[in-house]
């Protein structure tokens, strides 16, 4: 909005950056007061479906990323009050939905979406963004001017667009990897967040939160047979809904249980293809274990390689893509996996959400010595060993004690998880920008007081790791290479159920995901369900050490951008100690990546030549 001296073609050059997202199709709407692109990736009714698109009387238009899984249930309830509709597209609920409902039509909807609706008799911009955060939605609102767009890089195209790095986040950008609220790493651009809706009008933002997780209903009555049995019937529901395609769907597949019992049930559907990746002559590849499983139930796996060259060549390109710095160093794998998968289908599936609903995270079950001990010793004994021993020398149990006297807001390790508060005080350059991390997300852990520590994380894990990390890179990796992903196991109806799993059928004392295994063992292999959590291993840490790839951290490191902000005598410091053998490639990582994302969407204050030249180009 506020469209006053900006050339018509810029919602062009907008819809142009995010290209990527949709290279199907492109249609645009203006008028005195809006003007509105979209870009579309045709996944059902493909003739059909433009956008953007009209309710009935012409008076609101609608723009939407994602996909409505029950839109056939919404658009009989919609067809009982008179709604005629032209398209079989989920879309086309959407715009009709609002008209008949208004923002309650989010409590009908089931799905990953991102949308907005124009009202132009009101003067009102509407946008929503889906439950857990699986379709991004971000706005730009300085005063003066109001954008919005799937991905920040599409603002760089708009004159009135102010691009200004928020240095004050940068604190928490090193403790988390993200930034853990609306804000970001640019100024005046805002994350709507999951489970959030906006309305702007008058020249004023609003945002109201429809949905969020909560464990109010925990039944400590059921059993691990019991919810073992629910989850079975949960998962198969939800793989079916999300199976609804007119293009031909496939399923990302690693060595573990999440991918593979998904996989599992949608190939009960129909054949369907499966794709997995690895390094070759690699302790580090898992393609020997989902080749085996694919085989198993018979079905196709398509093995996807990659090379040293390969991840530190892309590397840029995914800090473009990204839109904000992220050091999860899983996401250029993904990108490659979903550069192959693309090749062949135009949707695949993928098991995120299960560690975070389910309890899979072998971190969660520290809680249970720390609980005891909490329990036995009291706070300010607690308090005074961890003071005495966070002064003596290194030794065992030093590092419980000290994390003993700490309340779990700034114990748990996602807190502080790269660089912690003395740690950033040494690296920056300016160490009065240093904050409280731990503070920074106090009030997660308020929603949740008086609930044991394992689902204090959880919950923790399911409003920031989740939406912020995992999803985040799923979404960016994927529709970087025109790739739907669909997360069946980050749904409204699977998380609905794992409220309400009481800890003991979550996790025992030495075992994570237990119902959920128990519910895999039926399905699955038990060398599958019972495989250990590797993540999405890679060997980055072993690719630091050595060339040519430690050469260009060593660049990185003494590069414009590292004496701008860092301290890079310490930058260095952490990296000979890496190479001398003390684990530390996160904090390398972290600092790596963010120099990259500087050098690509700020490249008028670097000379570095480490940047991909296309993309710095564009910017």
């Amino acid at each position: 909005m506020n469209q006053k001296d900006v050339p018509a073609t810029t919602i062009n050059d907008m819809a142009d950056r995010i290209k990527h997202r949709g290279p199907d199709d492109e249609a645009y709407f203006s008028d005195d007061q809006a003007v509105m692109g979209f870009r579309r990736l045709s996944i059902i009714d493909l003739a059909h479906g433009k956008q953007p698109m009209y309710n009935r009387d012409q008076t609101k238009v609608l723009t939407f990323n994602g996909e409505i899984y029950n839109y056939q249930e919404i658009r009989a309830d919609l067809q009982k009050l008179g709604y005629e509709f032209k398209t079989d597209v989920d879309s086309e609920v959407l715009i009709h939905g609002y008209d008949a409902w208004g923002p309650k039509l989010l409590d009908r909807l089931r799905g990953m979406y991102a949308f907005v609706i124009y009202d132009k008799v009101k003067n009102e911009v509407f946008g929503a963004r889906d439950h857990f955060g699986i379709k991004p939605l971000y706005y730009y609102d300085d005063g003066d001017t109001f954008l919005w767009a799937s991905e920040i890089k599409a603002f760089l195209e708009h004159p009135n667009f102010k691009k200004e790095f928020n240095e004050e986040l940068l604190p928490i950008h090193l403790s988390f990897e993200f930034i853990p609220s609306r804000d970001t790493m640019f100024k005046h651009v805002y994350k709507l967040l999951p489970g959030q809706y906006f309305l702007h009008r008058n020249g004023k933002t609003e945002t109201h939160r429809y949905f969020k997780f909560s464990y109010d209903h925990i039944d400590n009555s059921q059993t691990v047979e019991e919810d073992a049995k629910k989850i079975r019937k949960i998962v198969d529901e939800s793989v079916d809904a999300h199976m609804i395609a007119d293009v031909e769907v496939g399923s990302f597949l690693s060595s573990g249980i999440d991918s593979s019992y998904v996989l599992n049930e949608a190939a009960k559907l129909k054949p369907i293809q499966s794709f997995s990746l690895g390094f070759k002559n690699s302790k580090y590849s898992e393609l020997s274990w989902s080749t085996e499983f694919a085989k198993e139930i018979k079905q196709k796996n398509t093995p996807l390689y990659m090379t040293g060259d390969d991840y530190f060549d892309i590397l840029p390109t995914i800090m473009y893509y990204m839109d904000e710095p992220l050091s999860n160093p899983s996401a250029m794998q993904l990108y490659y996996l979903s550069k192959g998968t693309r090749k062949s289908v135009k949707v695949a599936l993928s098991g995120e959400g299960a560690d975070e609903f389910f309890g899979g995270y072998n971190t969660y079950l520290e809680a249970i010595p720390f609980e005891r001990y909490q329990k036995w010793v009291p706070s300010p004994i607690r308090k005074m060993l961890g003071g005495i021993a966070e002064h003596l020398p290194r030794f065992h149990g030093r590092r419980f004690l000290v994390r003993g006297a700490e309340p779990l807001s700034e114990r748990y390790y996602r807190v502080n998880y790269v660089f912690d508060y003395y740690d950033r005080s040494k690296i920056l350059k300016n160490p009065k920008l240093n904050q409280d991390a731990g503070a920074y997300t106090q009030h997660l852990f308020d929603d949740v007081k008086g609930l044991d520590e394992m689902t204090q994380m959880q919950y923790f894990d399911i409003n920031t790791w989740l939406p912020y990390d995992i999803l985040h890179k799923a979404d960016r990796m994927s529709m970087a290479n025109s790739l739907e992903v669909r997360t069946p196991l980050v749904d409204k109806e699977v998380a609905k159920f794992a409220a309400t799993m009481p800890v003991k059928t979550r996790i025992h004392a030495d075992e994570t995901k237990v119902s959920l295994r128990t519910a895999a063992e039926a399905e699955l292999p038990e060398r599958v369900a019972k495989k250990e959590k590797m993540g999405f291993p890679s060997p980055i840490a072993t690719w630091i050490k050595e060339e040519p790839y430690k050469s260009r951290i060593i660049e990185a490191f003494n590069s414009d951008v590292a004496h701008k902000f860092f301290n890079t005598d310490a930058l260095m410091e952490i990296l000979h100690e890496h190479i001398n053998g003390k684990s530390s490639m996160q904090k390398i990582f972290t600092i790596y990546t963010f120099i990259l994302w500087y050098e690509v969407y700020f490249p008028e204050e670097t000379t570095a030549k480490t940047v991909d030249l296309v993309h710095r180009t564009q910017i």
